[in-house]
């Protein structure tokens, strides 16, 4: 694990520099042309305003234009070229038309079931037009013959996960932000291995950035070793480029077409709980057997042919043979990209705050949210909807934190619950709404996860598993300090200005 760690460090240091002597390079070209800085500074200058204009006219969120307009005013001279480099949220021509492709070959392969929309309809037509949205813009149909497990840590999904890798018999895909050796992922590297001899297609995918310090350089090769096919998402290249904003920050596992995962844990040991980083880890997962697994096995094929300039026939991966499961309710499996500009996940939660009756309940390990968001809640709030947000006592990133907590004193005022995790970090992504709705999946209440990252989630109405997603909210919510009003008010008066600048910059985190 030593070894691991130095060769990840080595590879920090090794960009870092690389990093330096870009910078080097443009100080020492400003130096040595320090006569025409003027026309320099002139042109840059130029630049930044018509970078502004470009700013103010694209369709980005209000909050993230604002943030960027501020340092482009502020530094004309490297505030447009700052934006050029990583202002976007989009990626090339050239990807975008990867992405393309393999889009018009998943909205192919995945059909709504006109049937079952139409009883969803008959059930709630609000139910419906939330499902028909997503459907719309995610092209991911509304299933109802799936079962529902939810695990409300780490430790269970990952008994639960063993259990089922060890049943593979056809394909294993696994996609995740993180992936570090350990007992976790060592364990499960083991039955893939076992299952590679099997004649079992065992395919995984990681992000070069989320597991950049967890993993070494080309570790991908070592899984190609042992017979495991893999693919990096975005690796991490030594000089500057806005394709960093984008990160696979999915959380899927698909084992046969028959079961599928997805949640806020990733493959680490902090995620089961097996060392403490943040003290206690609270995450959650949920699992799916039925039809709805699908949707899953599209997402992973899609990522998977984007990545490998490939094209293969997704029918083959369906299962031939439907099995029944005598359950409830309605499953909705779907995935959000930074290359369309709908917010899908975003508006999947405004969609759930908008119609919410009796109560929201939230677990998020961020809160970073726009306007339009914390309206919604506001509103709802005011109209008598019980509102709790729980987030971390512990934080994983300070400065992050720091933007979360300068919610707090608005939301409170607005009648708004707060509530922090004494125990130590919550990393759970959950929304659970009225006892009807929930989602379950890998969106934060953040702008990198709402705008830049690829997700997933799963959309629940009336299944039997909402009712456990409750149930855990509420003993979670026993562990947790509720925020007082007094305690935002203490806050001293430079504080709180620095939490405001905070905040202001906060969709640039």
């Amino acid at each position: 694990m030593n070894i691991l760690f130095k060769k990840s460090v080595q590879r920090i240091i090794l960009l870092a520099i690389s990093f330096l002597i870009q910078v080097a390079i443009i100080i020492f070209f400003l130096l040595q042309y320090s006569e025409y800085f003027f026309n320099f500074y002139i042109a840059s200058l130029a630049l930044s305003i018509v970078i502004v204009f470009i700013i103010i006219n694209s369709k980005s969120n209000p909050s993230y234009k604002i943030a960027w307009i501020i340092p482009v005013m502020i530094f004309p001279v490297f505030g447009g070229l700052f934006y050029l480099l990583y202002g976007g949220n989009k990626l090339s021509t050239r990807e975008k038309l990867k992405m393309a492709i393999q889009n018009i070959e998943m909205t192919h392969s995945l059909k709504q079931n006109d049937k079952i929309m139409q009883k969803l309809q008959e059930d709630n037509i609000y139910a419906k037009n939330q499902s028909e949205y997503i459907l719309n813009y995610a092209k991911c149909p509304v299933y109802n013959n799936t079962e529902t497990t939810y695990f409300k840590i780490g430790e269970e999904k990952f008994e639960a996960l063993l259990k089922e890798l060890k049943k593979a018999k056809k394909f294993i895909f696994l996609e995740y932000f993180i992936i570090q050796e350990g007992k976790m992922f060592n364990s499960i590297l083991k039955i893939l291995e076992e299952k590679v001899k099997q004649g079992v297609d065992v395919r995984v995918i990681y992000d070069d950035v989320g597991c950049i310090i967890t993993l070494p350089h080309n570790y991908q090769k070592k899984l190609e070793a042992k017979g495991i096919k893999c693919k990096v998402f975005n690796p991490v290249k030594p000089f500057f480029t806005r394709r960093l904003n984008n990160r696979d920050h999915r959380k899927i596992v698909v084992i046969d077409g028959d079961v599928g995962f997805t949640g806020g844990i990733n493959l680490a040991d902090e995620y089961i709980n097996e060392y403490e980083k943040y003290g206690y880890w609270k995450d959650a997962a949920i699992m799916l057997k039925g039809d709805a697994v699908w949707n899953l096995t599209i997402m992973f094929l899609s990522m998977w042919d984007y990545i490998d300039n490939r094209e293969e026939d997704y029918i083959k991966f369906k299962p031939s043979k439907d099995k029944y499961y005598n359950t409830n309710g309605y499953v909705q499996p779907f995935d959000d990209s930074p290359l369309i500009n709908e917010p899908i996940g975003e508006t999947v939660y405004l969609n759930l705050i908008n119609k919410a009756k009796d109560y929201i309940y939230i677990n998020t390990p961020y809160l970073i949210i726009d306007n339009e968001m914390a309206t919604a809640l506001k509103i709802a709030s005011k109209s008598g909807v019980d509102i709790k947000i729980v987030t971390p006592y512990i934080p994983d990133k300070k400065f992050v934190h720091a933007v979360t907590k300068s919610y707090y004193e608005s939301f409170i005022k607005d009648g708004i619950e707060i509530y922090e995790f004494i125990p130590g970090f919550m990393h759970a992504k959950t929304f659970v709404v009225d006892d009807e709705y929930a989602v379950v999946g890998s969106i934060n209440l953040d702008f990198r996860s709402l705008y830049l990252h690829y997700e997933c989630g799963v959309w629940l109405y009336k299944t039997d598993s909402i009712s456990d997603i409750k149930k855990d909210y509420l003993d979670t919510l026993k562990k947790c300090h509720k925020v007082t009003m007094a305690e935002c008010k203490n806050t001293s008066v430079i504080r709180k200005f620095g939490r405001l600048i905070i905040r202001m910059f906060a969709p640039l985190l």
